[in-house]
Order: structure tokens, then C-alpha cells, then sequence
């Protein structure tokens, strides 16, 4: 893909994007991990500097609009230990399987997320990612391995993992020792490389980010995309339950946030613009149930809410030519056959891998071609 520029202008917490309805700032959040007193404290500042109606991302992060003192609210994220590096903040780019550890999977990557953003952030050749460079830990399940992400792991056992570069896998096999160092030096490798590209699939040959790595294997498996999100009550192989919540159209209001952290427990924002609540025991979580459905969280896994998605269309973004979020609602009340996801102009901004992509057009919809 040409571009015209080699940067980026991938929001952050302190390189805001200004929107239609003023500062978006973006909260990176590592394998989606934040706990109850960091999403409490994002609500706050949420309500205090900007809009609380929050935006969870495909990536798992966080976004704040209409931010009206961009330093303050900084500064806010960072004094809830959310802003660990300001040189590196915008590349702690990191999905991974949400249930690791607590339900399926090969085995548990949480521990690799962890490593590797602290091994990221160590890097002073990876401050100059581009934003939108994203690093996949899947722990065998299959649910990240389909997003796309530019270099990544898919655990094959507990100890070995498959190398995957732009969502395909690569040949070559990662003892689960050396995950961390192989997905560093592939992104070094990327920034020495990448000219103005911004992703790995913009390469004209990304097996130069695999220069010194034996392929052992046969290349070229990819996974199918994860649309529908863990929602439900989800046993834990621990004997406590994870509660998985749909947010409808990734909204995530301010107040919904302060319930969700009073149930004092550890969170996961998934790639699917949903909350996972992990840890807790039987009783809490049926008490939470009854307090958080209530605030329109989805614990029903055959709502109609996880049919449909969105951008975030007028008023927020000045490329859109309607109010798709109003209209992705009205939709939800009219179940198809498969997800649709409303956008607002060609750049079909969050769009998912699968499923019909609805563009407007100012005098309605029409489906985007690939």
C-alpha cells in the first residue's frame, strides 16, 4: 500500500486525535488486563474531562471523546498506572486470548503478555512501531490467532508455539521460553524494514522479518475470525466463575463502569468490545449478574446485540454521513443472518474480517464490495 507518510496518527493518552466532537484519547491496554480500580478510575476521569460514554476497541483498549483537557486526563491514566511509558505508550499494541488461564486454551499466555510489555516498552527500536502495529498471543483457542495481527503466537502445546506474521503462520516454531525475544526481534525487525508501510500485510515480502528463523513446519495455516465474544457465566478451572458481558455497540457508559468495578474483581476488555469479570465466586457472581444487567450489559449470548456493530458515525466523526450507531441499534431489533456492521463512509473504520459491512451513503446504506 503507498502511503504519503511513514507515521501514523494512531491515538493515544497523550498523542490525541481531534474529532468532531473534540480530543479522543486511547488507553492501551495489554492483553486487555485493567483491574477494578484502574476501570474506576478511567470512569472518573471519563465523566470529569471528557465523555462517559467510553469506547471499548477491537484491540481491547479503552477510548475517551470529547476530552476537554488532554494533560489532565493524562495525567489521570497515568496516576492509575495506566501509562507506564510515554515513549512507548501508543505501541503496547497486544491481544490475547481473554479466558487464558481460567477457561480452555493449551495453556496460560498472561504471563507472556506481561513479559512482553515490559520487554516492549525496554526496546527503544520499538518506540517507532507505527500505532497500528499489533503483537497476538493466542494460547491454542484460536480466538486472536484470526485477527490479523502483524506477528503473533498460537500455542500448539503448553511449551511450543507457531510463529504467525500477518495472522498466517510463518513455518517456524517458538519454544514458549523464547516467545518474548522471537516477537521483539520480528518487530525490530519490522521497523528497520517497513519504509512507509504500517502493517506487516504491507510488505511486498514480509519473510524478511523472519531472516535467521528455521521453518520447521509447513507454512500458510491461518485461522477463521472470532465474531461472538464470551458471554455468559464461564466456569473457571479453578472452581470460581468468569462472567462474560456484551456491551452493546462497544459503548461502555461511564456508570456501567463503576458497577463493573464494584464487583472488585480482575477485568479483560476483549477484542470483541466486551468485559470479561474473572475470579470471582458463585454467590458474587450472581449477585453481580442481577446489579450489572440492569446497565445494559449482555449476559445472553444469543442477544440480538451481538449481531450488529458500528463505528462511531455524526456526531462524533466529521467523514460520516449518518448517525450509525442509531441505526445499528434500530437493526438490532431486526435479527439477520449475519453480523452487519454500520459505517458512516468508505474507510469503514472497526469493521470485522466476516459479515456484511453497511456504508452510508447520506440516503441510506449500501454493502461495501472487498
Amino acid at each position: 500500500m503507498a502511503r504519503d507518510r511513514d507515521d501514523d496518527a494512531c491515538p493515544g493518552a497523550l498523542q490525541v486525535h481531534q474529532a468532531a466532537d473534540g480530543a479522543l484519547a486511547r488507553v492501551r491496554l495489554p492483553g486487555g488486563m485493567i483491574d477494578a480500580g484502574q476501570l474506576a478510575a478511567l470512569a472518573i476521569a471519563a465523566q470529569r474531562f471528557g465523555s462517559p460514554a467510553m469506547e471499548l476497541t477491537s484491540r481491547g483498549n479503552i477510548q475517551i471523546r470529547a476530552v476537554s483537557d488532554p494533560p489532565a486526563l493524562a495525567d489521570a491514566i497515568a496516576a492509575a498506572g495506566l501509562l507506564p511509558s510515554a515513549s512507548h505508550e501508543r505501541v503496547r499494541n497486544i491481544v490475547a486470548s481473554p479466558l487464558s488461564g481460567r477457561h480452555g486454551g493449551e495453556g496460560d499466555v498472561r504471563p507472556l503478555v506481561l513479559g512482553l510489555d515490559e520487554a516492549i516498552q525496554g526496546d527503544p527500536r520499538l518506540a517507532r512501531l507505527p500505532g497500528r502495529f499489533m503483537f497476538a498471543l493466542d494460547d491454542g483457542r484460536g480466538d486472536v490467532s484470526g485477527l490479523g495481527a502483524d506477528v503473533g503466537v498460537h500455542l500448539l502445546t503448553p511449551d511450543h508455539a507457531a510463529l504467525l506474521v500477518a495472522g498466517v503462520d510463518t513455518g517456524v516454531r517458538v519454544p514458549a521460553a523464547d516467545v518474548i525475544t522471537t516477537l521483539t526481534a520480528v518487530a525490530a525487525r519490522f521497523v528497520d524494514v517497513r519504509g512507509k508501510s504500517w502493517r506487516a500485510k504491507e510488505l511486498d515480502d514480509a519473510d524478511v522479518l523472519l531472516t535467521g528463523l528455521p521453518r520447521t513446519a509447513e507454512p500458510g495455516r491461518t485461522w477463521p475470525p472470532v465474531m461472538a465474544p464470551p458471554v455468559g457465566w464461564i466456569a473457571q478451572r479453578d472452581g470460581r466463575v468468569a462472567l462474560g458481558a456484551a456491551v452493546p455497540l462497544g459503548v461502555l457508559e461511564a456508570r456501567a463502569a463503576a458497577f463493573l468495578a464494584a464487583v472488585d474483581a480482575p477485568l479483560v476488555i476483549t477484542p470483541w468490545r466486551s468485559v470479561v469479570v474473572c475470579d470471582v465466586d458463585e454467590d458474587v457472581a450472581d449477585a453481580a449478574l442481577r446489579v450489572l444487567a440492569p446497565q445494559g450489559l449482555v449476559f445472553d449470548a444469543t442477544s440480538p446485540w451481538l449481531s450488529v456493530s458500528a463505528c462511531t458515525g455524526s456526531p462524533g466523526c466529521d467523514h460520516s454521513a449518518a448517525d450509525v450507531r442509531r441505526d445499528a441499534a434500530d437493526a438490532a431489533l431486526q435479527p439477520a443472518d449475519t453480523h452487519r456492521h454500520f459505517v458512516g463512509c468508505e474507510r469503514a473504520c472497526g469493521a470485522p474480517p466476516v459479515g456484511e459491512v453497511l456504508v452510508a451513503t447520506g440516503d441510506g446504506y449500501v454493502p461495501r464490495h472487498p
